[in-house]
């Protein structure tokens, strides 16, 4: 059984930043592309990001130039640096590790 956990989404003014971490624990055989997704109201879960074992990463066109993922592979740990943030990016954004899901975690950019 594998648990991810999410966390560190909240709301944040237009422009702002926000940081999100992801933990994967259990049992964890191999290393895994590791991943950032998001569900806004209405609309259908979308990739953000993701990034190897490696290192290599892939981004929505969207937020290209404004967020950056990076992991800690010794803590099966993900990160999401959301910069430069838009009322758009307003959703539920969920970590995905080989097949399980977080809870997810409410990110909201109003003023």
């Amino acid at each position: 059984q594998v648990q991810v956990v999410e966390s560190g989404g909240g709301l944040v003014q237009p422009g702002g930043s926000l940081r999100l971490s992801c933990a994967a624990s259990g049992s964890i055989f191999g290393i895994y592309v590791m991943g950032w997704y998001r569900q806004a109201p209405g609309k259908q879960r979308e990739l953000v990001a993701n990034i190897t074992s490696g290192g290599i990463t892939n981004y929505a066109d969207s937020v290209k130039g404004r967020f950056t993922i990076s992991r800690d592979n010794a803590k099966n740990t993900v990160y999401l640096q959301m910069n430069s943030l838009k009322p758009e990016d307003t959703a539920v954004y969920y970590c995905k590790f080989m097949k399980y899901w977080g809870q997810g975690t409410q990110v909201t950019v109003s003023s």
